[in-house]
């Protein structure tokens, strides 16, 4: 008799096959890698691990930067489709520590348990602003990422991100939503940081009738490897709409040179992962 744990398993690991044929079967799609989703402790029963894992390869991801509140519903992901699964280290057992967590420096504690026991390529996302940087657990985190070679998922302000290359220069940091910064706010940053990359998560002001603006193409063309794509699964409901998310974002890169849609849609994030050390 076939125990209940491995029939899961049997059928975890088809549905994952199926779904790597159906890619297969849709070649011409443009493959995407989303840089910013969240599998927190309230997703779980409403997206079990297998079916998240089949969105995510249904919407024809290559990869997905994946965080979580608390980290175990990362873990959970990866255990099913580790190629699919590229895990990232949040600093939130739950949603409510959003604005607490700076304060708290226990957290440093549970990130360094979770670093020496697991493999990421970033801590975050992770909400600070201005001069919250300074604060000793901020400080902490930045030693934490350059000691282990990892990225930097910031939800921040302008002022925070140059704060954070002031404590490191050398960080590797990806700004959560491009800090919902205009343009030119975004290309002044761009230009002055080097190790930084823009999210374009829970954003849609670069877009008009399907195509990219003026403004933001113009924007993508001077910086073509620093531009990443994110759906932002912040509350359960989000995971609605990750099919839709990458049709939507396949129309646009569409109004784009073929070489800079696939930097935005994939190669950046890839590139990305390779500088994380090994």
């Amino acid at each position: 008799m076939v125990s209940s744990s491995s029939f899961n398993a049997i059928h975890a690991l088809a549905l994952i096959l199926a779904l790597h044929l159906a890619s297969n079967l849709h070649a011409e799609v443009r493959p995407l890698v989303d840089a910013h989703i969240h599998y927190s402790h309230d997703a779980w029963q409403k997206f079990p691990p297998v079916e998240a894992v089949g969105l995510l390869r249904k919407a024809g991801l290559k990869h997905a930067f994946v965080s979580s509140s608390n980290d175990e519903g990362t873990q959970k992901l990866v255990r099913i489709d580790p190629e699919l699964i590229l895990p990232v280290l949040r600093p939130y057992r739950r949603r409510g520590e959003i604005d607490t967590w700076k304060y708290d420096e226990s957290v440093i504690n549970l990130l360094t348990e979770n670093l020496a026991r697991n493999r990421y390529y970033g801590i975050g996302e992770f909400h600070a602003y201005g001069d919250d940087i300074n604060l000793p657990v901020l400080q902490s985190v930045i030693s934490l990422a350059s000691h282990y070679g990892i990225f930097l998922h910031a939800h921040s302000d302008a002022d925070a991100i140059n704060n954070i290359f002031a404590t490191d220069p050398d960080a590797l940091v990806v700004w959560a939503h491009s800090g919902f910064d205009d343009p030119e706010v975004i290309r002044a940053m761009l230009s002055r940081h080097p190790n930084l990359w823009a999210d374009l998560a829970f954003r849609s002001d670069f877009e008009v009738d399907g195509k990219v603006s003026s403004e933001w193409r113009q924007l993508f063309a001077d910086f073509p490897d620093r531009f990443l794509l994110g759906t932002d699964t912040y509350t359960p409901e989000r995971w609605y709409y990750v099919i839709e998310q990458a049709d939507w974002s396949r129309q646009w890169l569409n109004s784009l040179p073929e070489s800079l849609a696939d930097r935005i849609a994939w190669k950046n994030a890839e590139i990305l992962a390779k500088r994380v050390r090994q």
